[in-house]
């Protein structure tokens, strides 16, 4: 049995479990319309291929033994424009049915990723999107995926702008019970999904956002530098250097006139100071001038 038979045959099945037809005739019988199973299955089938609707018709046509896992035969293939048409008509509920029970085809291990992505709308014509008042120009796609499998276990998409902490949060809990971790990046940063989660029995491993260095500004004509905290000394300069100029800088709260002196009095001798000190004198005389 070839690759793509197996792969039907997974289709239909789970097919007739997400929108029923068990014993229906997936071919249309006296001028009724196509099982919804066997519309589903070419669906998958398009996708599986990668191809587009027509391409996806012509190459199952000679596949006779694909179509008779799905019960049609070559003639009872549909045009595209039909299977275009049942596209849109499926709902998102059976499409959530059908990704969980191809979830369950895999064995999870409890830990997942959860990310979003943008996807652009494009239309060919611009007279419909006129006529219909159409206006949406992207789709915020959010996905859950089982970090060992790589299996997507839950998709949400939405044309409004909601943060990701929100959209986060009400996937997550739709699948708390299957789930020991959630990892996400910064943009998922929020305090309160992080206790949400933990009341759900999943761990968030959740980045969190890094703040820029921060600087200190004090009073003009104070004996104070502006302060700036350790982690940004250690970016600019490398530690013994740090350690080199702080004497010109005095701690925050602390007095400062021996190291002012003792900076001023470098300045006037003969001897050539480092730059990084030059700068941090600089700095410092212009603060203290009254």
């Amino acid at each position: 049995m070839s690759k793509i038979s197996r792969f039907t045959q997974r289709v239909v099945t789970l097919a007739k479990n997400a929108v029923g037809g068990r014993g229906e005739a997936a071919a249309p019988e006296g001028g009724g319309g196509f099982a919804d199973y066997a519309v589903v299955s070419l669906h998958c089938l398009r996708i599986y291929l990668a191809k587009s609707y027509r391409e996806a018709l012509d190459l199952l046509s000679k596949i006779q033994q694909t179509l008779a896992e799905i019960g049609l035969e070559p003639d009872d293939l549909p045009d595209h424009s039909t299977l275009v048409k049942w596209f849109d008509r499926i709902t998102m509920a059976v499409w959530r049915v059908l990704l969980r029970l191809s979830a369950q085809e895999h064995e999870p291990s409890g830990h997942a990723a959860i990310d979003s992505t943008y996807f652009d709308r494009e239309n060919a014509s611009k007279h419909y999107c006129r006529r219909t008042n159409y206006r949406v120009q992207t789709l915020k796609t959010t996905a859950l995926v089982d970090t060992d499998s790589q299996v997507v276990l839950d998709v949400h998409c939405t044309t409004e702008k909601r943060h990701d902490t929100q959209i986060g949060w009400q996937v997550a809990l739709r699948n708390a019970g299957d789930l020991h971790s959630l990892a996400a990046d910064k943009g998922y940063d929020w305090q309160e999904l992080r206790e949400k989660l933990r009341e759900e029995g999943v761990r968030p491993l959740i980045k969190h956002r890094e703040s820029a260095p921060s600087i200190t500004h004090t009073t003009r004509g104070s004996m104070q530098l502006t302060t700036v905290n350790e982690h940004s000394l250690k970016q600019c300069f490398p530690r013994s250097n740090v350690r080199s100029a702080t004497p010109c800088v005095p701690e925050r709260g602390t007095a400062s006139s021996a190291n002012s002196s003792q900076c001023v009095s470098s300045a006037t001798s003969n001897e050539p100071l480092p730059t990084k000190i030059k700068l941090r004198l600089a700095i410092h005389q212009s603060l203290t001038t009254p």
